[in-house]
Formats: C-alpha cells, sequence, structure tokens
C-alpha cells in the first residue's frame, strides 16, 4: 500500500509539473495530448510551391467553368443591366410575399439611414448624417429600377455597397416596397380604383 500512495503522489507531481495547475497562467505553449489535426499542412494564399510547374500555391480558374452559385442566365436579374446599360422593370414576379420580404429587409437595412417612409429622416440623420436623400424628389423616382439595384449591390458615395447581406431576389424586393413608397407619398385619389376608395373612408 505504501508503494500505490507513493507511486499516486509522485504521478500528481509529476502531472502538475508538466501540465500546471488549472487556470494558472504559463508563457510557454501548452502541451497537446491530441492535437485533432488542429496543426496541419497547408499553403496560405499567395504563397510559393514547388509541386507546381509555375511555382503557385494558388491555381488559375479551370477554363469554362464558373464559381458557385454564381452563374445566373438573366444577367439583368444579378445586375441589373441589360446590354450594358441600366434596364427598368422587374425580372421577377411582384406579388405580395415580394412586397412582404421588400419591407421586411427594408426596415432591416434601408430605414435606419433613409427612413420609415423613405423620406431621408433616418435614426442616423440625429448623429450627423443629414446629407442621407429622400427617395421621394423627381429624380429618384425616375431612376431606372436597374440603376436602383446596382446601386444597392455596389454602394454609392457613402453608401455601402449591400450585394454580400441581401441576394438578388431581396434587391428586386427592396425596390418593389421602395416603389410603393415613393407611389404612396406622390399619389392622386385618382390613382385608387374606385371600388377601393371606400377603404380610405373617402
Amino acid at each position: 500500500m505504501r508503494y500505490f500512495i507513493a507511486i499516486l503522489i509522485f504521478l500528481v507531481i509529476a502531472t502538475f509539473s508538466i501540465t500546471g495547475f488549472r487556470g494558472s497562467r504559463s508563457s510557454k505553449p501548452p502541451l497537446e495530448m491530441f492535437p485533432d489535426m488542429d496543426r496541419q499542412f497547408k499553403y496560405k494564399p499567395q504563397a510559393e510551391s514547388n509541386l507546381f510547374p509555375d511555382g503557385r500555391a494558388d491555381r488559375p480558374q479551370a477554363p469554362g467553368t464558373v464559381s458557385f452559385g454564381s452563374f445566373h442566365e438573366d444577367e439583368y436579374f444579378v445586375t441589373g443591366l441589360v446590354d450594358g446599360d441600366f434596364g427598368d422593370g422587374f425580372p421577377i414576379a411582384v406579388d405580395g410575399d415580394l412586397m412582404k420580404l421588400g419591407q421586411e429587409k427594408f426596415n432591416i437595412f434601408c430605414s435606419v439611414c433613409h427612413g420609415a417612409s423613405g423620406d431621408g429622416n433616418g435614426i442616423t440623420k440625429k448623429y450627423g448624417m443629414v446629407a442621407t436623400p429622400t427617395y421621394h424628389n423627381q429624380r429618384f423616382r425616375n431612376m431606372s429600377d436597374g440603376e436602383i439595384f446596382n446601386t444597392i449591390t455596389n454602394g454609392k458615395n457613402n453608401m455601402l455597397p449591400y450585394g454580400a447581406k441581401l441576394r438578388p431576389g431581396e434587391r428586386w424586393a427592396v425596390i418593389a416596397y421602395l416603389r410603393a413608397l415613393q407611389r404612396a407619398q406622390n399619389s392622386r385619389l385618382s390613382d385608387v380604383p374606385s371600388e377601393n376608395r371606400e377603404d380610405l373612408g373617402l
């Protein structure tokens, strides 16, 4: 029994000598008993490689291929361009579901600066961003849908790009909702069908 206790004490002392106490600080790298492939050989971007004749680890794109998820037959749907010029109209059906999606994304990404009604009076105006334009002036009402799509995708002036945050269909949904805001702020009674005027209390 004495030998067992002595061996146990020795093992405990040896363990703490090697690994240290839990929570203690050390400038030495930790002892990894099971690294689980945390340290793997790999090439870093733009690194050299002796495996390929050109000496580059980065490989050129194979001819005739496109990045996963980046190919669309409808150029207008993903760029807002038609033969190099900004197009107009919607490449997808505008219905209630699209408008609801557009309202949701507009309130998340756009209303902070442009305001809930698109008048340029978002919360950021209180913090010095006074140059946010209103969507209800003639210039923006006349702007083509494709140009608005391009602006949302790539940004413009102080506006950051949202191409990475909103999928193409979501960008078109935002534009559809924006057009609804413009129509609501610049409409006449004659724009409302007669059968719906009672809903307005008129």
